[in-house]
């Protein structure tokens, strides 16, 4: 199986940029399997869209200001008596820092994306806020290892409290295709209403469409809701870099099912209830659980899920998936093709290209049944 086959082709300026002020109106295309058809909907018609002994299942993973802007140190260029101010600036250039993953607390290190990666070394440090220098600073860190995809681990410096400074000094991690700077409104707005377990570097986009509103038509309905957890990492947006789909090989992402949403998710499953996914991050939770555990069953569990969804999967959990409209030869892509069939899925795209949908995280949504 071909990465190309999961291509299409999307114009620029359906690529949104920014977040709506009301969540609940965006767009929604409504993908019935069987019998197989297509309606446009809003996202507004979602709660009556649901069946009444269906259990929702959400992500609450919350994002955190992952992405740090500092300088390197300028301890090279004080070595070289003979560089001059230009030299001594460029050694000590502008570093941008995306944490991923913390690899462990105590040290506080972390899985991470550097740019410019090729002129940062092991052993290099890098300075955080104030002046970003090595004598004014508010995080300073450690360049440790470099990983398989250019990733680098970094050993931040003890301070009182990591969160608080990233809450000052950090930035909201935008994708790359939202070009522009980040906003207080993105800080809002890019954060699911259920947002509970700090941890990702990126949101699970299905939930941003949610509103307080629109969870209490779904409860007054009778319908369970159930939380699970998983931090979105690189094992969400790592690009493909290889040809052949089965030759790629996903990063591992925490997550957590507690004893309560176990239990809810499995009594339901007991009882031949739907489980309606929202979003790829809460398919992979529960399809690595149900995979992974002894008897198929969902237990309360914790750990790092690296499951790789494409066409030929076979779904022991999920039976409908609200998804966002994702890049083109993604991951995210292949997972939502193995549910609904890759050739209905591109035929979807291909009705919300035509039909001017918003596209990736702050755009549309799709729910397949």
């Amino acid at each position: 199986m071909l990465v190309s086959d999961f291509d299409y082709q999307l114009p620029e300026e359906l690529i949104a940029k920014q977040p709506l002020e009301d969540r609940a109106a965006a767009r929604m295309l409504h993908l019935q399997r069987i019998p197989e058809r297509m309606e446009d909907c809003l996202f507004r018609d979602f709660p009556e869209l649901l069946r009444r002994d269906d259990v929702l299942v959400v992500n609450n993973t919350r994002v955190f200001p992952a992405r740090l802007f500092g300088h390197r140190s300028g301890s090279r260029a004080q070595r070289l008596s003979d560089a001059n101010s230009a030299a001594r600036e460029f050694l000590r250039g502008k570093v941008e820092v995306l944490l991923t993953r913390q690899v462990s607390a105590e040290p506080n290190v972390w899985e991470s994306l550097v740019h410019p990666g090729r002129k940062l070394g092991i052993g290099e440090r890098v300075f955080f806020g104030g002046e970003a220098t090595e004598n004014t600073h508010e995080l300073a860190a450690e360049i440790l290892a470099r990983g398989e995809f250019g990733e680098r681990h970094l050993r931040f410096d003890p301070v009182a409290d990591f969160y608080a400074v990233l809450e000052r000094i950090g930035h909201v991690p935008l994708p790359p295709y939202i070009d522009r700077a980040d906003t207080p409104f993105d800080r809002e707005q890019y954060q699911t209403v259920y947002a509970q377990s700090r941890g990702s570097v990126a949101a699970p986009t299905a939930g941003l469409h949610f509103t307080p509103e629109i969870l209490d038509r779904i409860r007054a309905r009778g319908i369970d809701i159930a939380e699970i957890t998983l931090h979105v990492g690189l094992g969400t947006f790592q690009p493909i870099r290889v040809e052949a789909v089965e030759k790629h090989k996903i990063h591992r992402e925490w997550y957590s099912i507690s004893a309560e949403a176990a239990e809810k998710i499995q009594r339901a499953r007991n009882a031949g209830r739907r489980m309606v996914a929202v979003g790829t991050t809460t398919v992979r939770t529960l399809e690595y659980a149900a995979l992974h555990s002894s008897d198929g069953r969902i237990v309360a569990d914790s750990g790092e899920a690296d499951i790789f969804v494409y066409p030929g999967f076979n779904f022991r959990v999920v039976g409908a998936l609200l998804t966002n409209f994702h890049l083109p030869k993604s991951t995210l892509i292949m997972l939502v093709s193995a549910f609904a069939g890759r050739e209905r899925t591109l035929a979807a795209y291909k009705h919300a290209v035509k039909g001017h949908y918003r596209f990736y995280s702050y755009g549309d949504c799709m729910f397949v049944e």
